[in-house]
């Protein structure tokens, strides 16, 4: 152990620790803007500096280790004037309009230049500005850009994907897509992990608030809402709501105030899903050699995108059941409409979802099976749906309690899962087995397929079969599972890949709490709805059952196909070099 002292506080730490870790440990908070642990300890912004007596300069507390003896000052008058000196070198070449900014008040930089007393900027400022594509759903603003290359090194240790790069030297150092490309034309899956990590406004989604605002306010639309399972557990957080003042009963009544016509869960979709994907694999089992093996999920989209791009010769594998956004969105513009009498040209689809991928997703040519246009004509994300709540002067402590809208509000415990990894498997398995068995397993009998680990495995019994299962997450993990399957190390029967770390809960389109990750909590909320929902089948869902009876018939007829099923093959693989 290592014995020192920092502010005045002796502490003892395990040898390698670095300045950073140790005075948190004791509750002493050193600034910093560019670190994440294990992932960017590059003291890029030079921010986290700390003083040691005996030495003459300053150092870097979040990647210098603890030495013997140390006496540290994290804020003596030479680290107060040094950092402030720093950060005021990054505002001359930042946007410093923060009234305009989707992170304002949820800003690192912000907050320090204010603890700092930064009232204006003494050195000349050049703020660069790099052109953008806004139709993408992704928007970098390279004016909020403070290059501490986060993003470069979440989207490459983590996602594997490399979409951003270094770019120039010296002080015309900046980040832009990598090998010179547009980035639509880059490998981008969309999973938003470079916005979630960005300590600034210089990753965000497109905002598409006003296009759902527009529609609440045209007499003739009539505007139906899917909320998606994660999106519940996290809609509260940026509001200062705990976990059950951020019920799903006020969540419903949030958006009937912001003047939703109907309110619907996208867990009844996922319930569908279920039936679905669930009785597919069921067929794949039972005509084994007529398809590819293993069968994979295809509810992520940034997975999906993922296959298409790195992996296009197992696209066969992928499911062919649409995603529960798009299955709700034909469901809502076909079935619901015939309900109701509505004219499907008139409905408006909106969906809150956690990912910035689902922005993407529904606006794929073939995602319009109903006939009326996109089958999901918005996606806003859970953030643009506080932004929302916000524009509205919306008291959510006030609100009472609302029940989701009928007939496609109705949800299952294996609908909520469906939003943390592992989850969609979990759902699909329950429904198999009770349909190969002709009973039901117990609810948690497939538990083994949770866990934040990147990879799990895990093999169960399925009428006189072992089924071979493998939940991954992150796509570093996908890339990694795809070299094993590719090079005949692994064998499988079911994968279920998730994008984002963590699964839905984890998603690009959820708040923001910098160097922090709230997937593990937000994943336990599901879990605990799960287990508190009477049905935690989705075959015992009674408005599915009620749905196949009056207008899809059974899983995979006719009708099922074509409106909840997509030949990924056929379809996707045109538009992978395009705006996948």
């Amino acid at each position: 152990m290592i014995n020192l002292t920092i502010d005045g506080v002796q502490l003892q730490v395990p040898e390698g620790t670095s300045v950073m870790s140790a005075a948190a440990g004791v509750g002493i908070e050193v600034p910093h803007l560019c670190f994440l642990k294990d992932i960017n300890e590059i003291s890029a912004c030079k921010v986290c500096v700390v003083e040691v007596q005996g030495k003459s300069k300053l150092i870097t507390a979040c990647n210098s280790p603890v030495e013997e003896g140390m006496v540290v000052y994290t804020n003596s008058p030479k680290v107060r004037r040094v950092r402030k000196t720093n950060v005021e070198l990054i505002l001359s070449q930042h946007d410093c309009h923060c009234a305009t900014c989707v992170r304002s008040r949820n800003c690192n930089l912000q907050q320090i230049s204010n603890d700092l007393g930064i009232l204006e900027v003494p050195f000349t400022e050049e703020v660069p500005e790099t052109p953008w594509d806004h139709s993408f759903p992704l928007i970098r603003d390279s004016r909020k850009c403070i290059k501490c290359m986060r993003c470069v090194q979440i989207c490459d240790k983590v996602q594997a994907m490399h979409v951003w790069d270094v770019q120039n030297t010296g002080s015309r150092t900046t980040v832009d897509v990598a090998d010179n490309k547009t980035i639509d034309c880059s490998d981008c899956t969309l999973c938003g992990q470079c916005i979630t990590h960005c300590p600034t406004g210089a990753l965000r989604e497109r905002d598409d608030t006003y296009k759902a605002f527009e529609a609440l306010a045209d007499p003739e639309k009539v505007t139906v809402v899917q909320v998606a399972p994660a999106v519940r557990t996290a809609w509260g957080e940026e509001l200062g709501l705990n976990a059950e003042e951020a019920s799903e009963g006020k969540m419903v009544a949030a958006l009937k105030r912001i003047g939703f016509d109907y309110v619907f869960d996208t867990n009844f979709a996922a319930d569908l899903t279920i039936m679905e994907e669930g009785n597919e694999l069921l067929d794949r089992l039972d005509n084994s050699r007529k398809y590819a093996w293993p069968m994979f999920t295809s509810c992520c989209p940034g997975w999906v995108s993922f296959v298409s791009k790195k992996y296009p010769e197992y696209l066969r594998n992928l499911s062919t059941a649409k995603s529960p956004q798009q299955m709700f969105g034909a469901m809502a513009k076909t079935y619901f409409a015939q309900k109701k009498g509505i004219d499907p040209n008139n409905i408006c689809c909106i969906s809150i979802m956690p990912c910035v991928s689902k922005k993407r997703e529904a606006s794929l040519s073939y995602m319009k099976s109903a006939g009326a246009g996109q089958d999901v004509d918005i996606v806003l994300t859970t953030r643009e749906f506080v932004r929302m709540i916000r524009a509205e002067h919306i008291n959510t402590r006030f609100l009472k309690e609302q029940a989701f809208d009928s007939p496609l509000g109705e949800s299952t415990g294996a609908g909520v899962i469906f939003g943390v990894t592992g989850g969609v498997m979990e759902a699909a398995l329950r429904t198999a087995y009770a349909v190969v068995e002709g009973k039901n397993p117990e609810a948690d009998a497939f538990r083994a397929v949770r866990g934040r680990d990147g990879r799990r495995e895990a093999d169960f019994t399925l009428g006189d079969q072992i089924l071979h299962t493998c939940t991954v997450s992150g796509l570093a993990n996908a890339e990694k599972l795809m070299e094993d399957i590719k090079a005949g190390r692994v064998s499988y029967d079911f994968v279920e890949v998730m994008a984002c770390p963590g699964g839905c809960v984890g998603g690009g389109g959820q708040p923001i709490h910098d160097g922090c990750e709230f997937a593990e909590r937000r994943g336990g909320t599901l879990y605990r709805l799960d287990s508190e929902r009477k049905l935690r089948f989705s075959h015992e869902n009674p408005e599915v059952q009620k749905a196949y009876e009056e207008f899809l018939g059974k899983p995979l007829s006719r009708t099922a196909h074509k409106l909840l099923h997509s030949e990924h093959v056929n379809e996707l693989y045109f538009e992978t070099h395009n705006y996948l």
